[in-house]
């Protein structure tokens, strides 16, 4: 059981740091500004539930994928953790350029429905999202496992869709300023993971060839 609750832990904390809603919201502010605030309601409920199908697609895909390319889990396991240690690194520079870069912001502003891109993807479903929910999928060893990691995504996607409501008055209560410290904190804790994911992969690696 004990085993059971630290997975349950460590893979929603994963998810939700990795996705960072609270991030988003300056950005989210800035691509919706011309909605009424029903339509930034509507577009923040799509561009939750598209980025948490995203997610789930590729985490149960997951092993066909690899299969597919011959890709061992301990290898993508490394992969996922440099790529998540490469996100920790700029959120401890309270940034987001390994998220969504400034074009696509520029781009995000132009356009009259930016639920599905940018907000979903890459925003809140980017790369290290996505392959963060396909290596705890590829790891769960059991149904309990697997629907854990399934209800992070959910519950993830949910407090996204609640930040983002919550956006102007989140913005006016902690300030650049404070959305940036929890930024830097997210980033700290996702750094520790990171290195727990390449930690345990290369194990894995050096065992099955060993």
């Amino acid at each position: 059981m004990s085993n059971f609750l630290q997975f349950a832990l460590i893979t929603f904390t994963s998810v939700l740091f990795i996705v960072d809603p609270i991030a988003v919201i300056p950005t989210y502010l800035v691509i919706t500004r011309n909605e009424t605030p029903a339509q930034r309601r509507t577009t923040a409920v799509r561009a939750c539930i598209a980025a948490a199908v995203l997610m789930i697609v590729f985490g149960i895909a997951g092993r066909l994928i690899f299969r597919m390319f011959g890709i061992t889990l301990p290898a993508f396991r490394i992969a996922g953790g440099l790529i998540l240690w490469y996100v920790a690194m700029d959120m401890l520079r309270g940034q987001r350029s390994t998220q969504e870069s400034s074009t696509e912001i520029a781009e995000g502003a132009e356009k009259e429905d930016v639920a599905l891109t940018p907000l979903a993807m890459p925003m809140l479903a980017g790369p290290g999202a996505i392959s963060t929910v396909m290596v705890l999928a590829s790891q769960a060893r059991s149904v309990p496992e697997a629907i854990v990691v399934y209800a992070s995504v959910v519950l993830t996607a949910a407090l996204s869709w609640g930040v983002l409501r919550l956006g102007e008055r989140l913005v006016v209560g902690l300030g650049q300023t404070g959305i940036r410290v929890m930024t830097r904190i997210m980033g700290l804790l996702l750094a520790a993971v990171a290195v727990q994911f390449v930690v345990t992969g290369a194990r894995d690696a050096f065992l099955t060839h060993g």
